[in-house]
C-alpha cells in the first residue's frame, strides 16, 4: 500500500486521485479513437468523459457515505475528501449512467448504439480506479493463505483490487473485439452486464473490509444481481431474430 505519490506546494497527491483520473483519462482516448474511425463528432468523447465524471462522482460518493453513515455523521466535511479515496463503483455506474442517458436523450441519441460505444470504455477505467484501490488500501480482501495473497497492514489477504484489475482488462478485450463485430445495439452492454455483476458477486465472498450486509448478501451482490437480470433482460430483448 503506497497512498501518496507526491507533494505539490504543500499538498499531498495521492495515488487513488491520480488513477481515478487517469482512467477518464483512458476512456477519452479511447471513445476519441472509436469514435474517429465511426466518423462519430470529435466533442463527443470530452462530453462523455464530463457528464460520467459528473454523475459518476456524486453517485459513488453518494453510496460510500451512505454506507458508511456513522464515520461521516461525526465530520460531516470529510465527505468531501473524494481525493482520499472512498467511492463505491456501483454507485458511479448508476448516477454515470442516469446523467449520460439524461444528456444523450437531450441530443436526440439512439440509446442502444450510444450505450454500446460507451460501455467499450467502461472497463478500461474501471481497472485505472481498482489499481488505485490496490495502492489506497481500500476494498482489501479478507485473510487466506491462498497461493496468490498478498500482505496487507501486516497479514496475508486475497488480492480482491488486483483480481478486479485483471478482469476488467480482459472483459476490456473482449467488449472492444465484440463491438467492433456486433451488428446488433445493445449487446455490447448487455454482455458487460451479464459478466462483470456475476464477477462481483463472487469477488464480494473474497473481500475483507466492512460491508453493509442485509440477510444473506451484501449491498453489492444485490446491486449486482439486478444488474444481471437487467442483463439478461436486454440479451433477450435485442436477439437477432431469424429471417
Amino acid at each position: 500500500m503506497q497512498r501518496e505519490a507526491f507533494e505539490l506546494f504543500g499538498i499531498t497527491v495521492y495515488w487513488y486521485g491520480i488513477l481515478f483520473a487517469g482512467g477518464f483519462f483512458a476512456a477519452v482516448i479511447h471513445w476519441t479513437i472509436l469514435g474517429k474511425r465511426e466518423g462519430r463528432a470529435p466533442e463527443l468523447a470530452s462530453d462523455l468523459a464530463l457528464w460520467l465524471m459528473i454523475g459518476g462522482v456524486v453517485g459513488a460518493r453518494a453510496a460510500y457515505v451512505i454506507a458508511n453513515i456513522n464515520d461521516y455523521a461525526q465530520n460531516p466535511a470529510a465527505v468531501f475528501r473524494i481525493w482520499e479515496g472512498g467511492l463505491v463503483y456501483y454507485g458511479g455506474l448508476i448516477g454515470g449512467t442516469l446523467l449520460t442517458i439524461f444528456m444523450l436523450k437531450r441530443r436526440g441519441e439512439d440509446l442502444l448504439p450510444i450505450g454500446d460505444f460507451i460501455f467499450t470504455a467502461l472497463p478500461l477505467g474501471h481497472a485505472f480506479g481498482r489499481l488505485g484501490c490496490h495502492l489506497n488500501g481500500c476494498c482489501y480482501g479478507a485473510p487466506t493463505d491462498f497461493f496468490w495473497a498478498i500482505t496487507f497492514e501486516g497479514e496475508l489477504v486475497h488480492p480482491t483490487q488486483l483480481l478486479e484489475v485483471t478482469f476488467n482488462m480482459i472483459l476490456y478485450v473482449i467488449l472492444l473485439r465484440l463491438y467492433l463485430r456486433n451488428k446488433v445495439p445493445g449487446r455490447i452492454m448487455a454482455t458487460y452486464l451479464l459478466s462483470y455483476p456475476l464477477f462481483r458477486f463472487l469477488v464480494e465472498y473474497l473481500r475483507g473490509d466492512g460491508r453493509l450486509t442485509t440477510g444473506p448478501f451484501d449491498a453489492a451482490q444485490y446491486v449486482s444481481m439486478t444488474l444481471l437480470a437487467i442483463g439478461i433482460f436486454l440479451w433477450v430483448k435485442t436477439k437477432p431474430r431469424e429471417a
